[in-house]
């Protein structure tokens, strides 16, 4: 079974966890290519996320201090309801990059 899940109504919205506590904003996507499509491997939340999804250039503006935030792979977070994703896990659970 595939879902498809348009990536712009996911872009920004709050993951919340078990107790209803938004964890961060979906701030960047980590995909494959798999044939003529692409799949979402991971979903980068926080300001980590808003630092990848920005690059280098503002790295070097403001510094390589750690951002907050979570990688979570894609069986760790469920989109069915692209307007409130919620983790499917403890946030523990969840990759600190």
């Amino acid at each position: 079974m595939s879902a498809h899940v348009r990536l712009d109504r996911l872009l920004g919205r709050h993951v919340l966890a078990a107790n209803n506590r938004s964890i961060g904003r979906i701030e960047e996507f980590r995909a494959e290519r798999r044939g003529a499509g692409w799949v979402v491997m991971a979903y980068v939340i926080g300001r980590v996320g808003l630092w990848e999804r920005l690059g280098l250039g503002v790295r070097l503006l403001f510094g390589t201090h750690t951002a907050a935030g979570y990688v979570a792979r894609w069986d760790q977070v469920d989109v069915s309801n692209p307007s409130s994703p919620r983790l499917l896990c403890a946030v523990e659970d969840l990759e600190k990059p």
